[in-house]
Order: structure tokens, then C-alpha cells, then sequence
């Protein structure tokens, strides 16, 4: 019973704070077929930056989703395979570690972008700037990982080889943040929780924070991604997810203290303060103002710089984007 009280809470604040248009989008609903399925598999991480996804379930519940199942992933290059196997449904994603797999073939689909800027370049005082990593050393825990990735795209965007010009420093068993903090390693880029750590415990410096730094900032940092034949076979129920996320992120917004504390209790974050501050400093409330196409047109260039793949952005977009929902749902959820 209380459980239930807590959702109708939740669902009854949405709606008093008029949360994207909640009212209007309740209209659309009802008027709209049921999904074609009523079981959704999402992923979970270590990374708080996806908190929309781990604030949806009562949502996706609203639309018509029975079950709402969260699998661990790696975060990084695995989640993506697990989503093109069909292992999981959709999920919040890195927009790199979605276009890597496409480009090789993979069934993904992107459908929406969420939300900008979570990531940030932690360096010695000797780095002052990206291109200062040229002989460096960064730690990774692996390579093709989120944080990999995305430092080879800052540094073939300054005219880095990042395969030849930076010295990769990767342990299966130390994670580079504690290599960074001992003072073994000259940089590393990290993901909520990680720079709320450092930042309490006063290590390191900033170097590029993507919430506020351009380019970086002026792109979706992460994408909505959906296994692509769940995609075209079940229409109904992928925009009805999509509506729940982008609620859950209009939510990210409107009460970031009741989404750190639903983060705690739904087991997602272990620590409400850096739940919190998370909340705080990632941009939850420009994804009406970013068109997903130029995210997928700056990765790509980015990657095929660093060499990491072949696509050109217009056959990415072509073959792996489906804008209708996104593009149906801005409408609809109007603030």
C-alpha cells in the first residue's frame, strides 16, 4: 500500500508542477492505442547521469507498461551490444558508444536526445588544455569504454592521433580514478559520480567540464536508443516510452530532490548527495532546444577523426535515426 501511495504521489506531483505539459500529453495517451507490448527491459549503470531512466518506472507504468525490468550493463561498449542483441529494450546512452556499433552494423536505432553534458577531463596542473595530452597518460579501465572514446574525440578535435599521441593506461582491477588520485596517471575523464568525488575530495582539476565547455555543451551528451527491431515492430510502445523518459527528465527539472531521493530508494545511487548535485549540474532542461541530428553530424566527425569509424553522418542518420517520435513528443509535451 505504501508503495502505491508513494506512485500516486509521484504522478499527482507531476501533474500539480504541470511537468511537460502532463495534462496535455495525458489527452494524447488516451487517445492512443495500447503498446503492443506491456514488458520493458532498460538498462542500469554505474553512471548517475541517466537518472531519467531511473526515475521512469512509475511513468512507464502510466503508459501501459506492466513490467518494467532495469538489467546491469557495463556502461560502455557492452550495454550497446546488449541492446542490439535485444537483450535489453532502449536505453540512455552515450551517443558515441551508439554510433560505434551502428556504423559495424548493429541494430540500433536512435530515437531522441535527452539530455546535454555529463562528462568531465579531471588533469594534473600540467594539463591546461586537451591538447596538452599529447604524451601523456590517461587511464581507462578499458579501451573502446565511454571515457576512451570520448577523450579520442577531444583529441582528434584539437588534431591529436589519440592512438599514437596519448599513452593509454588501463588496469582490470584499479579503477582510473584512484590511479588519478595516487598521482599515477596525468588525466582521466569521468562520469557522475566520479567528479562529484573528486571535487570533495579536492583532487585534480578541471579541464573540460561538457556541461558548460564548447563544443562539447552544444550536444547531446546522451541519446535515447532503442533495439531496432522492438523499434519497428512495436510503434505505439516506443513512443510511449519515449513520453516517459523525456517526463522523467522534464522531472530531473522540476524536483531534483524528489528524483536523488527515488534514485536511493530504486537502488541506483548509493550516496544522495552526489545524486543531488548531479541533478544540479547536468543541463536536464535543454532538450527542446537541441536538434539530435547535429549530435549524431558532430560525433561522427569526431570519430571518423580519431579513426574509429567509417560511416559518414548522413548514412548513420539515414540507416539508424527515427526522429517521428521525438519530433511528435516535442509537440506534445510543450512546457
Amino acid at each position: 500500500m505504501a508503495v502505491i501511495q508513494d506512485r500516486r504521489r509521484f504522478l499527482a506531483t507531476l501533474s500539480s508542477a504541470g511537468v511537460a505539459g502532463l495534462v496535455g500529453a495525458s489527452n494524447s495517451v488516451a487517445q492512443e492505442a495500447p503498446p503492443e507490448t506491456t514488458t520493458i527491459r532498460l538498462a542500469k549503470n554505474q553512471s548517475l547521469c541517466i537518472a531519467p531512466q531511473y526515475v521512469a518506472e512509475d511513468l512507464l507504468r502510466a503508459e501501459g507498461f506492466t513490467t518494467v525490468r532495469y538489467l546491469m550493463t557495463d556502461g560502455g561498449a557492452g550495454q550497446s551490444k546488449m541492446l542490439a542483441q535485444g537483450e535489453i529494450d532502449f536505453t540512455l546512452h552515450f551517443s558515441p558508444l551508439l554510433l560505434i556499433p551502428i556504423d559495424a552494423g548493429e541494430k540500433i536505432t536512435i530515437i531522441a536526445g535527452v539530455h546535454v553534458g555529463c562528462f568531465e577531463l579531471f588533469a594534473t596542473d600540467r594539463i591546461r588544455t586537451v591538447a596538452d595530452l599529447k604524451g601523456k597518460t590517461v587511464g581507462v579501465q578499458n579501451l573502446g569504454n565511454s571515457p576512451h572514446v570520448f577523450v579520442s574525440a577531444m583529441a582528434a578535435h584539437v588534431g591529436l592521433d589519440p592512438a599514437k599521441d596519448i599513452n593509454w593506461v588501463t588496469s582490470p582491477t584499479i579503477a582510473p580514478k584512484e590511479l588519478f588520485a595516487d598521482g599515477k596517471i596525468d588525466a582521466f575523464l569521468g562520469f557522475p559520480p566520479e567528479p562529484q568525488e573528486l571535487r570533495a575530495r579536492k583532487i585534480g582539476r578541471v579541464v573540460v567540464n561538457s556541461s558548460i565547455d564548447r563544443p562539447w555543451s552544444q550536444y547531446f551528451c546522451c541519446m535515447l536508443g532503442g533495439n531496432r527491431d522492438f523499434v519497428r515492430k512495436n510503434p505505439v510502445a516506443t513512443k510511449r516510452a519515449a513520453r516517459a523518459i523525456l517526463k522523467a527528465t522534464d522531472f530531473c527539472v522540476s524536483d531534483r530532490t524528489g528524483a536523488a531521493r527515488r534514485m536511493i530508494d530504486g537502488g541506483f545511487a548509493s550516496n544522495y548527495d552526489y545524486a543531488l548535485q548531479t541533478l544540479n549540474e547536468v543541463p536536464y532542461n535543454k532538450w527542446r532546444e537541441y536538434d539530435p541530428e547535429d549530435t549524431i553530424r558532430f560525433f561522427s566527425l569526431r570519430l571518423r577523426e580519431a579513426g574509429m569509424i567509417k560511416s559518414s553522418p548522413n548514412k548513420i542518420i539515414a540507416e539508424a535515426a527515427d526522429w517521428r517520435f521525438f519530433n511528435e513528443l516535442k509537440r506534445e509535451l510543450k512546457s
